[in-house]
């Protein structure tokens, strides 16, 4: 009853256009203030040790880190070597906006900042070309999710803090099924390429592959900076974004010199007001699981399914449908701080591994921000081809379909997940 209670009180509120973070703070207070005994300084101690974990630390670094990124260059380069290397093929430039997409997702942890940076690039370069715009914008929408499952990645971290899972561990599991999405969604790309006879660069030479590659060395190299320092013991990964973040103002300023010293105030600005957006959700979720606990809600839950019979499969297309469902109406960040508490303990009594269970929720995601109405990604993307939600939701569909058709596979192949983990960590 007190559960029903909590998220009628939380749908209302959401659905007075209030956003998400006040939605959670209110509805925790009024229900804790008007339905139980709880005093107030208890509340006001959960605020603050809610966010003192040393991981959450790295969201406001990689989200810098990010922003130098996009404005330093990087993007650009990266698309011309991977321009070089796939260009060739049946629609060259959208494979490139593919391979670009993966190899930003490896240095900034954002699905958005990998639509912006990628896409204000590629975009205006495949219409000149001769591509469909909805061509370019289907690729880019879908791709730019990468962000999110290729480490690092901001998304794992906030699933790593909602759960005590190791954020070491999430980052090694999201490597073989990026690559394995990357590679689906450039064959849906040059399968819809070749069908439609869509344009082809000419094949680069050994030499221009080469230079185009030492260009981008620098950004790339943050890849094997944060990745080879957290697998080799050097740093944690939250150590690991602080280097991100300074190694990319290094590069972007002094070693590209594409970001001016002058422009460097409003980058800072920008990522400290992301940060301070997200992490004020964080604390508002922390205080919505303090509740759902302290009212045994996720205990009840996995009661309940264990009760109905329900195994390991049902249990995870449950999942799926509920997840797909919320991101319907909420983004990303929101829906792992809320669910992921809930659902992590029925998962865990059905014996499922926390790697694998993070993975399925952080695929769930990526598809969340490619469809309406709240798809983060479509928004970013509506912004740069100047195309309307609608137009945009047809476009995506052939690439959103392959995501759905690999969440089926990561929900219920879990070695996909879990190999490299294994392997590495043993």
């Amino acid at each position: 009853m007190n559960a029903a209670i909590i998220f009628v009180l939380l749908i209302v509120l959401m659905l007075t256009g209030m956003p998400i973070s006040i939605s959670l703070g209110l509805t925790v207070l009024t229900f804790l203030f008007t339905m139980t005994d709880v005093p107030i300084q208890s509340v006001a101690l959960k605020l603050f040790t809610g966010i003192e974990k040393f991981e959450i630390m790295a969201i406001p670094f990689f989200i810098l880190a990010g922003s130098f990124l996009t404005h330093g260059g990087v993007a650009r380069r990266m698309i011309r070597f991977a321009s070089s290397m796939v260009g060739h093929w049946h629609g060259g430039l959208g494979l490139a906006g593919v391979m670009a997409c993966a190899l930003f997702a490896a240095v900034s942890g954002s699905s958005p900042a990998t639509v912006v940076a990628i896409g204000s690039v590629i975009l205006p370069a495949m219409v000149k070309q001769g591509f469909p715009n909805k061509f370019g914008a289907g690729i880019l929408t879908t791709s730019g999710s990468l962000g999110i499952l290729i480490p690092p990645s901001i998304a794992m971290v906030m699933y790593s803090v909602s759960t005590n899972v190791s954020v070491g561990a999430m980052f090694i599991a999201g490597i073989v099924p990026g690559l394995i999405l990357a590679i689906l969604l450039g064959f849906t790309t040059w399968n819809i390429a070749r069908k439609n006879n869509y344009p082809r660069l000419a094949k680069a030479t050994g030499r221009e592959r080469w230079q185009a590659f030492k260009d981008s060395v620098w950004g790339l190299l943050l890849i094997v900076v944060v990745m080879g320092g957290i697998y080799s013991g050097m740093f944690t990964p939250t150590e690991a974004a602080a280097m991100a973040a300074v190694y990319a103002f290094i590069i972007s300023v002094f070693v590209y010199k594409d970001l001016p010293l002058k422009r460097l105030p409003k980058v800072l600005l920008d990522s400290a007001s992301m940060s301070a957006m997200l992490l004020y959700i964080i604390t508002n979720a922390v205080l919505f699981s303090f509740l759902m606990t302290s009212e045994g809600v996720p205990q009840a839950m996995a009661d309940w399914m264990i009760g109905q019979g329900f195994g390991p499969i049902a249990f995870l297309l449950v999942v799926n449908i509920l997840l797909l469902l919320a991101g319907n109406v909420m983004e990303p960040s929101s829906i792992i701080l809320i669910l992921a508490p809930i659902l992590f303990p029925v998962a865990m009594k059905l014996g499922i591994d926390p790697i694998h269970f993070g993975i399925l929720i952080v695929v769930n995601m990526e598809v969340g921000m490619c469809h309406p109405p709240v798809g983060l990604n479509l928004y970013v993307a509506s912004g740069i081809t100047k195309m309307g939600i609608s137009e945009l939701t047809v476009a995506v569909m052939p690439w959103l379909l392959t995501m759905l058709g690999f969440l089926v596979v990561v929900t219920y192949w879990p070695a996909l997940s879990l190999w490299l983990p294994h392997l590495l960590m043993k």
